[in-house]
């Protein structure tokens, strides 16, 4: 499935709306983790970055990448909409980066060109893992790392379409997951777990670590309602994973 130019006009017709709501939350401080903002301190998924050729897929407005270049990173924040890349280029500062305008299954870098590939809810929410993933094995050093936050499964089969909120009780099927249909002919893409790991093998990587972030009780969803509230509190909403190029 081509979902790349229904992904970039859906974006390009967000971008704008989408940062004056989240910029607050996801831009107030640096390495701050998916739905939640659970900062990357607590969950030790990215490690130092000092000196490090760093791609970030689906930059969005740069608020990672502005923090990664400011700790010593070289990086490239790449992202499939313009809108979402002038965003990036009028918030990034005295620490400058590189923008690309590109998608995750047809990343335009050359072979072993970054040392860390990584997002949160980036490039391999919007792009079929099957081709998105080996392209970034192929960009990454032998040795280089792929880390990415995407939603757990469990979070999309209690999602209720027709409340627009995530509840208590399975709404679709685990097993088939891949395609999600959002607006204007746009997809998203949702694996169970045991497709992720046979696409990350499948493309040489070796699995370090699946970290589940787990909010406190009292810590809300800052992007899809939940019912009860404390929904990610007791059931895994998100799958951060650390993987390695041998």
């Amino acid at each position: 499935m081509d979902s790349i130019p229904a992904n970039r006009r859906l974006w390009n017709r967000i971008s704008g709306a989408y940062q004056r709501r989240h910029d607050p939350q996801i831009g107030a401080s640096p390495r701050l983790w998916g739905m939640y903002s659970i900062p990357d301190a607590e969950l030790g998924a990215l490690g130092d970055v000092t000196g490090k050729r760093v791609l970030e897929l689906g930059c969005g407005a740069g608020q990672w990448s502005r923090s990664l270049a400011a700790e010593g990173a070289t990086v490239v924040g790449m992202d499939l909409s313009e809108a979402q890349l002038a965003a990036a280029a009028g918030a990034m500062g005295a620490d400058r980066y590189a923008l690309v305008q590109g998608a995750a299954e047809q990343l335009p870098f050359a072979d072993h060109a970054f040392d860390l590939v990584f997002c949160d809810f980036g490039g391999l929410s919007w792009a079929p893992a099957r081709l998105a993933v080996p392209q970034t094995a192929r960009v990454l050093a032998p040795g280089g790392r792929l880390v990415f936050n995407v939603a757990a499964p469990w979070f999309e089969t209690c999602y209720d379409e027709a409340a627009e909120r995530v509840t208590t009780t399975l709404q679709k099927p685990y097993f088939g997951l891949d395609a999600i249909a959002e607006d204007e002919g746009a997809t998203s893409y949702q694996l169970t777990y045991g497709d992720w790991v046979r696409v990350l093998r499948g493309a040489g990587l070796v699995i370090d670590d699946l970290i589940e972030p787990r909010p406190d009780a009292a810590t809300l969803n800052g992007y899809n309602p939940t019912d009860p509230p404390d929904w990610a509190h007791h059931w895994p909403a998100e799958m951060l994973w650390v993987t390695h190029k041998p």
